[in-house]
This record gives structure tokens, C-alpha cells and sequence, in this order.
């Protein structure tokens, strides 16, 4: 008996199984096909920039979603006995979400920000060669579930620093409030700005690619080892200047914190789009963020 391509209802299984002392199957072959362009978003996959904060990148990294085996309850239609193939976002998130929980297994502790950290600073970079969008289209890249866990630092973040940020996209303390549910107010004068948010990533949006000029504030978590001396490495196209001050981090202990500033300058050279990157490197880790800047449309 062959089960073929076609489908095959467990109950005729059972029948078949049912009706002869021997019962015999044959399971094909499965056809392998060697995609070339792998990894990329296909074109059905929404694309930054962010509309509403567009110096924060979105999206923030990719995950298998295409063609994946996937349980269906009966409703569904399953075509092979409570199981289908399906495409989307909505198959990309149970792999996102899978691996933050294998990250969870790990650091019980974590904020749900430093996991976001870890699967994008982990994540594997991915090329514009069928993606011109670029992290536009890919966020940090490709999630890579076997360095996740393993970090090396983090860009942690809490609940203040997220008051900070809606206070200084000019959030009034009434519609603060309906978030936070409490009595916090926004600081006056208010001195939080929407490039600080500590993310894993950098976004610059520009009106004039000739004279791109932007600073971010970040602070990243000691996650890795006890001591250890991490040095900025910065890749960035001809035009582009890219500072870290200070360009190393020394940390004595686990869970210390240290704050860089990120400096872009232009121009962008005949493009709308550009990317870079910062690694952190201390030689047994390579805490990896994009740097996208793009002109605003």
C-alpha cells in the first residue's frame, strides 16, 4: 500500500489496518528543493518603515512562514488527517515564539525586552540581493535559535524607560495614564527622546540624504561573561560616518551596565536606503544590531 501524495483520512487507515493480517505501507521519498535565493521575505510580507515612529526599525527580525507543516483543527479542512500547509505571518510568530520561550528555559529572569534583544542581536544578517528593501523588508535578520540563548550582552528596557518614550512622542498625562493605569506623570521639562528608547536596533529617518545627522543612547546588560572587553566594529557604506563613543566597554561582572552613544553623519551616497551595522565583540561573542538609514517618503 501506497499513502502517495494525495490525502489519506485516518479513519481509512484504520480500515485498511482492519482488513488484512499484514498490513503494509510505503512512505516516498521526500522531494528536496534547493532554493537558491533562500533566505528572503517574500513579496506577501508587510514592509517597514515604521509609520508611526519611523526611527524605531520594523520589522524586527524574520522567521520561517512559508509552506509550513502546521496543525489545523477539523474545521480547518486539514487535507492530510489534522494537518495542512500554511503561509503568513501567522506561521512565522509560533517559530518567533518558540524560541523566546527556549530563550525563557534559560534565563527564567529575563525581561520580556531582553529576549526581543537576544533573538535580534543573535539573529542571522540577511542580503538585499532579492530583498532590496533591505532590514526594511528582514529586521535584524534570519532567527537563529541556537545562539539566542547566548547574547553576550543585551539592550534591556522597563517599564519607565517606555514611559519616557511615550512622554517624549508628546503623550499627554491623561492618555498616559489609560496605559500605565496609575498616577505617573511625564517629567517636566520633559528630556526623554524617541531615538533613546534602548532597542536593539538603530533607525534614522531623513529629509535630506545629503545631511543626515542623528545621536542614539543606548545601555546594554553584561549577560555573557563575568569579565570581558567588548569593542565596536561598525560596517557602513562609503559616505557614512558611524561613531560609538566610547568604542569599548570593559565589565567586571554579570549583570553591570554600560552606556554608548551611536553618531550617524552623512551624506547618503545615491541612495534612499542605506544599512550598517555595530557589532559588540569580545572575541567569544558578537552582539550584532542593523543601522538603517532611509529617506522619508
Amino acid at each position: 500500500m501506497s499513502l502517495g501524495r494525495g490525502p489519506f483520512r485516518n479513519s481509512n487507515i484504520n480500515k485498511y489496518i482492519k482488513s488484512t493480517m499484514n498490513p503494509t505501507a510505503t512512505i516516498g521519498k521526500a522531494e528536496e528543493i534547493n532554493d537558491v535565493l533562500a533566505p528572503y521575505v517574500p513579496s506577501y510580507s508587510s514592509r517597514g518603515p515604521n509609520a508611526i515612529i519611523p526611527n524605531i526599525l520594523k520589522p524586527d527580525l524574520a522567521a520561517p512562514g512559508t509552506y509550513i507543516l502546521a496543525a489545523v483543527p477539523p474545521i480547518d479542512g486539514g487535507r492530510l488527517g489534522g494537518y495542512d500547509f500554511k503561509t503568513g505571518t501567522s506561521m512565522a510568530c509560533p517559530h518567533a515564539t518558540a524560541v523566546a520561550a527556549y530563550v525563557k528555559s534559560f534565563h527564567p529572569k529575563w525581561s520580556p525586552a531582553a529576549i526581543q534583544s537576544s533573538l535580534m542581536t543573535t539573529a542571522k544578517p540577511m542580503c538585499t540581493r532579492v530583498n532590496p528593501e533591505a532590514e526594511l523588508a528582514y529586521g535584524a535578520g534570519l532567527i537563529n535559535p541556537s545562539r539566542a540563548p547566548y547574547p553576550g550582552l543585551v539592550y534591556d528596557l522597563d517599564g519607565q524607560d517606555y514611559v519616557k518614550f511615550l512622554c517624549s512622542m508628546g503623550y499627554s498625562d491623561k492618555l498616559l495614564r489609560k496605559i500605565t493605569r496609575d498616577n505617573t506623570i511625564c517629567p517636566k521639562p520633559n528630556i526623554g527622546r524617541v531615538n533613546d528608547l534602548n532597542y536593539p536596533s538603530f533607525a534614522l529617518s531623513v529629509k535630506d540624504p545629503k545631511r543626515v545627522n542623528g545621536v542614539f543612547h543606548r545601555t546594554v546588560t553584561n549577560v555573557g561573561s563575568s569579565n570581558s572587553i567588548y569593542r565596536a566594529k561598525v560596517e557602513a557604506p562609503l559616505g557614512l560616518k558611524i561613531i560609538v563613543n566610547p568604542s569599548v566597554l570593559s565589565f567586571t561582572a554579570l549583570g553591570e551596565k554600560k552606556s554608548f552613544a551611536l553618531t550617524i553623519k552623512g551624506p547618503m551616497e545615491k541612495s534612499s536606503l542605506v544599512s550598517a551595522s555595530l557589532v559588540w565583540d569580545d572575541g567569544a561573542f558578537q552582539v550584532r544590531s542593523p543601522i538603517v538609514v532611509y529617506v522619508a517618503v
